[in-house]
């Protein structure tokens, strides 16, 4: 078997000898021997220069050490002195040598003009001349030289010395023996050598390291065999089916390879030109020359899409780095992709979709959504169509399933200037062809991909679809909305020329898809607006619709539900008996059906209560036990078992709980315009507001009541006089409290609101409601503002009346002429008869007191008053009874009549209309004074 690179393996004895060899063949072996050469060579260089840079500093130093030791001795004080003295030798000798070897020299010698020594460290030469040329110390001038010569050779320095005028006395001279210089380099050889070796020794073994991490990476290749190799790579390089580009930093072209070439289509001659020359557009020019790191960049170069990478090239020893960027032909994947891309989009389409379609539960508002959503991501245009009966709320009927005609709902488009018929228009599908037609009768979307090709859309209205055909409109789906099996509308997505590309198959069953998913927000917001009307109508059928005639008060109000839909609060104005009026405001806790419902049974039961002409904490303490009742029967309670106790029932069985009427508060007054009292009671609810003829604002103490339903406790009512003019605002607690406002500051705002003169009741609800309404309530309101009148006294005449039967007759024929002064002689007559009948009785029947009370308000009320707590009976009399048709004629003569109880007794009371009524039909004139004997 061949092994690599044509090499027969033949076991350890032959592979051991030969790799020596093959190593020191290969380029790693090459390189460590040129290496080591250089080493040497560099490291004997670096020696020889390090002995002679040694002996060169010695020398140097040598001179500065006796320059400085002979100019220290010239300039010390006393030498210029010393040389003119008698034996200068004695003098200046121990000085010298003290010197010598204080600065380290080999010599100090103290010389006259001539050269003549006074001093040496050798005693033997002193009175000798110096050899050597010191003339130019003898000048002025100092000097160092390197001696040779006796009595040594020498680096010696020669420095004059000058007295005081500056004249040349004398000379110094220092120096070092050059023997003692070189012992100083001889020293440092062992150092220089040591350096040396260990020079070597690195740089031999950094060379064997470079050369083995060279033999690693060219797995100990020899020259031909990396050529070999080199061969191959360029092969593969221009093989792959990836473009390679190598740019230096000149942006010269440095490598391309042949799918480079192909991809940019590079001239043949590109490798080593300038990029900007190559030939190629701007784009792809600015690409490969930026330098910026690119990752998978989608670049189109001429006809086709490249995925371009581009990473800079890595510093080698400081130089410029240029770029190296591979290119990849991605045309088919881009259409791949891009019909992927397409498919995401349409998901997300319809994920948002069903985000914004249906918020509102408004069936005009969910078809703008779904128009709103489609535009423009998938339509230049979209038409929302409904049946009329849909945006109502009912449900769509038909005639045999062919649908004719609907109402543009919805459009919105690209451009505010559509050409196609605006919102409330009458749409019409005359032409059975017509892609809108045809898709009501399918079932189905159905795609016109052609709109000039479309016959039967432009033979429905030829005018119109030319405008549109010359506006742009060139495809169009036309997608039926249905529901639960029926038909609520279409919906139509058209394109116009700002996308040119038609609908196809794709795009119709995404239109389908998205018109599906719209139909239903669309049927549920059509069955949230009819059960919304329902409850509306609900509400307003149990709501006063026009407040009764009376005059006791001026009545303005306000009803506003809240944003969640209808409540359970109520006002009520209810006429009494004697002119009276009761002013009524409720409140039932939550919203929808069941709180309209339980707020029309409550309003029922306090007009049903308040014909009783019941004092208000009575009448609330009657309405308290009735929800009581109807909460046990709603709740199980008491039936059955006899026990009085909630029968078990099984929740698990289906059967849903009652809701019981809990959470209802209740504000009742009764207010009586001839004496001005004011007499209220509350079931937990809020006080009113009582403004004084002069402005104060007050919000009176109110005896506190619990809800009604609670039970447990009576209900208490407080008593006001009201002077004429006063005004009573009666509200729930929607007006004055939200979740941003608590019920004191509503109540203080309240105040600062009403305390404005001069404004009628109306005007006043207007104030209150623009000061204190919350942007977005949560809660039902109710506002009742009255203003009270009392009635003038020329309108009231009363009659204390004897217990004497005899006093009928007086009284009766006062009242007459107080009728006639009053001028309603028509009524004179049934006036005479129901008061004969009234006083009699109480007479016969009651106790004293007894007081006749005549009021002319918008009917005349005739009130007679007794002690006695008896209440008359209404009976038809028999033939034989000779009494008991009293009773019977004030009713077949009154409007209306009743009883009502005092604290001290009853008032009868019977009501005439000012405008005469219907008189007894009776062959003769009926005789008043008869009529006294009839009883009850």
């Amino acid at each position: 078997m061949t092994g690599r690179f044509g090499r027969q393996p033949t076991g350890w004895g032959s592979r051991l000898p030969a790799r020596p060899v093959r190593w020191a063949h290969s380029v790693a072996g090459q390189v460590f021997a040129l290496q080591a050469v250089i080493v040497v060579l560099l490291i004997a260089a670096a020696s020889a220069a390090l002995v002679l840079q040694a002996q060169y500093d010695s020398l140097r130093d040598a001179r500065h050490r006796s320059l400085a030791a002979a100019e220290a001795f010239s300039h010390s004080p006393g030498i210029a002195s010393a040389l003119r003295a008698a034996d200068p030798t004695a003098v200046l000798q121990p000085l010298a040598e003290a010197a010598r070897r204080g600065s380290g020299v080999d010599f100090i010698a103290v010389m006259d003009i001539k050269g003549v020594r006074y001093t040496d460290s050798r005693p033997e030469l002193i009175g000798q001349r110096a050899t050597g040329d010191l003339s130019r110390a003898i000048a002025g001038k100092a000097f160092t030289e390197t001696f040779t010569g006796e009595p040594s050779d020498a680096v010696r320095a020669v420095v004059p010395v000058r007295d005081a005028d500056g004249t040349v006395v004398g000379l110094v001279g220092t120096g070092i023996e050059v023997e003692n210089v070189a012992q100083v380099v001889e020293g440092q050889l062992p150092l220089l050598l040591g350096a040396a070796a260990g020079a070597l020794v690195l740089g031999t073994t950094g060379a064997a390291l470079v050369s083995g991490r060279l033999r690693r990476q060219t797995r100990g290749l020899g020259a031909a065999e990396m050529t070999r190799i080199n061969e191959h790579h360029e092969a593969v390089l221009h093989a792959v089916r990836e473009g390679v580009v190598i740019i230096d930093a000149d942006q010269r072209l440095v490598l391309a390879n042949d799918e480079a070439r192909r991809l940019l289509a590079l001239p043949p001659d590109a490798e080593g030109r300038y990029v900007a020359d190559l030939g190629l557009d701007e784009r792809t020019t600015e690409l490969l020359v930026s330098g910026r790191v690119v990752t998978d960049h989608v670049h189109l170069a001429g006809d086709r899409l490249l995925a371009v990478n581009v990473r800079p090239t890595k510093e080698y020893r400081g130089m410029p780095t240029g770029s190296v960027v591979t290119l990849r032909d991605s045309t088919e994947l881009a259409a791949l992709s891009g019909r992927a891309e397409v498919a995401r989009g349409r998901l997300q389409l319809l994920y948002d979709a069903g985000v914004r379609i249906g918020t509102t539960l408004d069936v005009v508002r969910t078809a703008e959504e779904l128009s709103e959503v489609a535009v423009p991501r998938f339509a230049d245009f979209v038409t929302v169509e409904l049946l009329e009966p849909v945006l109502h709320g009912d449900e769509p009927s038909s005639v045999n399933g062919v649908y004719t005609e609907m109402r543009r709902a919805a459009i919105t488009g690209i451009r505010p200037d559509s050409p196609l018929q605006p919102v409330g228009d009458i749409i019409r599908f005359v032409v059975p062809t017509a892609p809108m037609a045809a898709a009501l009768d399918a079932g189905h979307a159905v795609l016109a991909a052609d709109l000039n090709a479309a016959m039967g859309w432009r033979a429905q209205d030829a005018q119109g679809t030319r405008v549109a055909l010359d506006y742009g409109l060139h495809s169009l789906i036309s997608v039926p909305l249905r529901a639960r099996g029926v038909v609520l509308g279409m919906a139509n997505f058209w394109r116009a020329a700002d996308t040119p590309e038609a609908f196809d198959e794709e795009d119709r069953s995404f239109a389908a898809e998205l018109g599906a998913r719209a139909a239903v927000s669309i049927d549920n917001a059509r069955r949230f607006t009819r059960e919304h009307a329902m409850a509306v109508t609900l509400q307003r059928s149990l709501l006063p619709r026009v407040l009764p005639a009376q005059n006791a008060v001026e009545v303005a109000y306000r009803y506003l539900p809240a944003t969640a839909g209808v409540g359970g609060d109520w006002f009520d104005v209810i006429p009494l008996p004697g002119g009276r009026v009761a002013l009524v405001v409720g409140d039932v806790v939550g919203h929808g059906v069941h709180a309209a419902a339980t707020m029309g049974r409550l309003r029922t039961a306090v007009h049903n209560f308040s014909t009783l002409d019941l004092p208000p904490d009575e009448l609330l303490g009657h309405l308290d036990e009735l929800i009581n009742r109807i909460d046990q029967n709603e709740s199980g309670i008491a039936g059955g078992n006899g026990s009085g106790e909630a029968m078990d029932e099984d929740p698990s069985d289906g059967v849903p709980e009652a809701a019981g009427v809990t959470g209802a508060t209740c504000l009742y007054a009764v207010y009586d315009p001839v004496s001005g009292r004011c007499l209220m009671a509350s079931a937990g609810h809020p006080g009113p507001a009582l403004i004084r003829p002069g402005g104060d604002v007050e919000f009176p103490e109110l005896p506190a009541g619990l809800p009604l339903g609670v039970g447990g406790m009576p209900f208490e009512a407080a008593e006001f006089t009201l002077p004429e003019g006063s005004r009573l605002v009666l509200f729930t607690d929607g007006l004055v409290e939200d979740r941003n406002r608590d019920f004191d500051s509503g109540l203080r705002l309240l105040g600062e609101t009403l305390d404005r003169p001069g404004r009628s009741p109306d005007e006043a609800c207007a104030d209150v409601l623009a000061t204190m309404l919350f942007p977005v309530p949560s809660d039902d309101i109710a506002l009742l503002i009255a203003d009270t009148r009392r009635l003038e006294a020329d309108r009231i005449a009363e009659w204390e009346v004897p217990g004497d039967p005899s006093a009928v007759s007086r009284v009766r024929n006062a009242g007459a002429a107080q009728l006639v002064a009053w001028g309603l002689e028509d009524i004179s007559f049934t006036t005479e008869l129901i008061l004969s009948e009234l006083i009699t009785n109480a007479i016969r029947y009651g106790s004293a007191p007894v007081r006749v009370r005549l009021l002319r308000d918008r009917s005349l009320i005739c009130e007679v008053s007794d002690g006695s707590s008896t209440s008359p009976h209404l009976r038809y009399a028999a033939t034989t009874d000779e009494g008991g048709r009293g009773l019977f004629l004030v009713a077949q003569y009154a409007d209306r009549w009743g009883t009502r109880y005092t604290e001290r007794g009853k008032v009868i009371w019977a009501e005439l209309p000012l405008t005469g009524g219907p008189e007894p039909e009776s062959a003769e004139p009926l005789d008043l004074d008869a009529l006294e004997d009839l009883a009850w």
